[in-house]
């Protein structure tokens, strides 16, 4: 349980990513953090998922330099579960938790904002920023928990048909004015959670070794009664791919079967099962069609 602060006063918070050879990118995401947390006090835990990389010695400069924890993982463990590791080494005086990507870099007082919103709305259990890509385009990082309609519909269609509704009803577009609205979930890449309810789920559920480790934490906060709140008034820019076509054939599979883990979970049950079938026939031929055009 996170101890209690005096009235008044800012919380203390940690912010943790996962580096994976990231010491490219892990640079101006550290050096972002003062800035974006100027009125806030903060901890930073960088766990390693790759502590045998030839990079190791620089990641752990660059993590002493800003005054952070540097935590190697004995191996790739998973993002979820290395983001659970991070946690767990905290002390229980940090009320709230910045969970990032390394590839992104704060703009001056977006955690503050964070925060602000956070200690505003008592009944939000997860907050997230409006995430900018490289090309100044908003990502849609704060979407509807996927169903089978719009799973199987999104699976078909999204690459053959980029506005069909399935796919609109599941991205949940952040359009050109952007206002503070609740999600179903927020995307991974960064958000702000509430202690007290990651620690209450048993954070990432870690049988997601990469993808919807997000969505389905965003779905447990839901479903025990906390809110998923986007929050453009604070913005990142992600410097990562988010695009399937340029992914390995084995990233490609570990997003489908962790879709299908999801949804395996959320639908339960024998009555389910052709359904099941059929959005895993969905998710074969959007990887079919994926693998064929980068081939190309």
């Amino acid at each position: 349980m996170t101890a209690q602060r005096a009235s008044g006063t800012r919380p203390r918070i940690a912010v943790v990513t996962v580096s994976y050879d990231s010491a490219a990118v892990l640079g101006p995401f550290l050096d972002s953090v003062p800035a974006a947390a100027a009125r806030t006090e903060v901890d930073v835990v960088v766990a390693d998922n790759k502590p045998g990389s030839p990079a190791r010695a620089e990641v752990e400069r660059l993590v002493a330099d800003a005054g952070g924890r540097y935590l190697p993982m004995t191996d790739n463990v998973g993002y979820g579960h290395a983001i659970n590791e991070a946690v767990a080494s905290l002390g229980g005086d940090h009320e709230f938790v910045l969970v990032s990507n390394p590839d992104v870099v704060l703009a001056p007082g977006s955690v503050d904002v964070l925060v602000d919103t956070m200690l505003e709305l008592g009944d939000a259990g997860a907050i997230g920023p409006k995430i900018l890509e490289s090309d100044g385009s908003a990502y849609p990082s704060a979407r509807s928990v996927p169903s089978i309609r719009n799973g199987i519909g999104h699976a078909l269609f999204a690459n053959v048909w980029p506005a069909n509704p399935w796919t609109r009803a599941y991205r949940l577009e952040i359009g050109e004015n952007p206002v503070r609205r609740d999600a179903g979930w927020l995307s991974g890449s960064c958000f702000l959670v509430r202690r007290e309810v990651f620690d209450a789920l048993g954070g990432f559920d870690t049988g997601y070794f990469m993808y919807f480790e997000d969505v389905d934490l965003g779905y447990r906060i839901g479903r025990a009664g906390w809110r998923n709140v986007y929050e453009p008034a604070a913005e990142v820019l992600h410097t990562g791919a988010h695009s399937t076509t340029t992914e390995s054939a084995r990233m490609l599979q570990a997003h489908h079967d962790s879709a299908k883990r999801f949804l395996a979970k959320k639908y339960s049950g024998p009555l389910w099962w052709p359904l099941r079938t059929v959005l895993s026939l969905g998710l074969g031929v959007r990887s079919a069609f994926v693998r064929r055009r980068s081939a190309h």
